[in-house]
């Protein structure tokens, strides 16, 4: 026991001679003794350091969920892309245009003539990727309708809708003749 525990603390490497300096020097904290007016005493206020590592901790949160946001948000267009990749239609030799409305313009595409009637029947839509358009089949712009319903411009109605002007028609009943001439 000869040796302090600074000198053996200096010996094993974990310290060196003016860490020990320091230590020695250091005056112990002097401790404050409660009384009776300190029941009374307000209660103390939070540091500025405790403050600046509360408001640091509170940027760090934040920073975290708009990098979350942001990465959710570019997994979300790489799905989508992948998507309009899989179902789309092929419009070469297209000399048709189709016209839409997107907003308040009108757009047009040049399609097939096959393309054209299965866009008006529902059966094929057409979907916005970066500044262009792009024609999926109905089950492809299904699916990026749950991801991004705004990324879906133009997706017909599959049912006619002579259907509900069938059901209204009081002579729906009645069979017409074959051999009628107007």
């Amino acid at each position: 026991m000869a040796n302090s525990l600074h000198e053996q603390l200096l010996k094993a490497g974990l310290v060196d001679e003016k860490k020990l300096k320091q230590a020695r020097h250091a005056s112990p904290k002097k401790k404050k003794k409660k009384g009776k007016g300190a029941a009374t005493a307000e209660p103390a206020q939070p540091s500025a350091a405790e403050e600046a590592r509360r408001r640091e901790a509170e940027r760090s949160r934040e920073l975290n969920r708009q990098q979350k946001e942001a990465a959710e948000r570019k997994a979300l267009e790489a799905q989508i892309r992948q998507l309009i990749d899989a179902h789309r239609q092929d419009r070469e030799g297209g000399d048709i245009p189709y016209n839409f409305q997107h907003g308040k313009l009108i757009r047009h595409l040049h399609v097939t003539p096959e393309q054209r009637d299965r866009l008006g029947n529902g059966r094929m839509a057409i979907v916005t990727l970066g500044d262009g358009y792009e024609v999926v089949t109905r089950e492809g712009a299904d699916k990026i309708a749950e991801r991004d319903a705004d990324r879906v411009v133009v997706c017909n109605d599959p049912e006619p809708r002579d259907k509900a002007r069938e059901e209204d028609d009081p002579y729906a009943g009645y069979e017409i003749p074959d051999d009628l001439m107007w």
